[in-house]
């Protein structure tokens, strides 16, 4: 089996297969314009690729607290704490599902953050929900710590954080 490698994600050069494989996780993710993509990568504490052999495998951004950012579950944390990384997203290509490539991202924002904050944050639906990443958030060390519906009502999530 090919190795995955972790490296940095970068908003110029990375930007045309990032927003390709954005799009495709789309409704697990929402969909950017890809000069918003760019910005947010540019912006980001932590904005990550995993590549399986020559190909990109999967995607994590991640912000710190104070980003220019219109999410509402950041906002949630961000009203509630100073200091935080807040994964927003985090996409794995098709064809590398199941292999680890999210457990891996994960590892690597838990050990760059370690020291710089206190805890990871994000935020899981549950409505429409989600138990097979509720799972794996619970497994990575995630506990709940708020709700909020967002979308007018049509979605709800559960705001997670991990401390470091």
């Amino acid at each position: 089996m090919t190795e995955i490698a972790i490296r940095p994600l970068d908003p110029v050069a990375d930007i045309d297969w990032c927003f390709e494989l954005n799009e495709t996780c789309v409704p697990e993710v929402n969909s950017l314009p890809k000069d918003e993509l760019a910005r947010l990568i540019g912006d980001a504490a932590h904005a990550r690729a995993a590549w399986l052999g020559d190909r990109p495998a999967g995607v994590m951004i991640a912000f710190g607290p104070g980003v220019d950012y219109g999410s509402l579950n950041y906002a949630w944390f961000g009203a509630r704490h100073e200091d935080f990384v807040y994964m927003d997203r985090i996409m794995v290509h098709e064809r590398a599902r199941r292999l680890g490539v999210g457990r891996l991202l994960y590892h690597d924002l838990f050990e760059a953050a370690a020291g710089r904050f206190p805890f990871v944050a994000c935020e899981v639906n549950s409505r429409p929900p989600n138990p097979g990443s509720m799972r794996f958030h619970e497994q990575l060390g995630f506990r709940p710590v708020g709700e909020q519906e967002t979308e007018g009502g049509a979605k709800a999530v559960v705001l997670l954080r991990r401390d470091l």
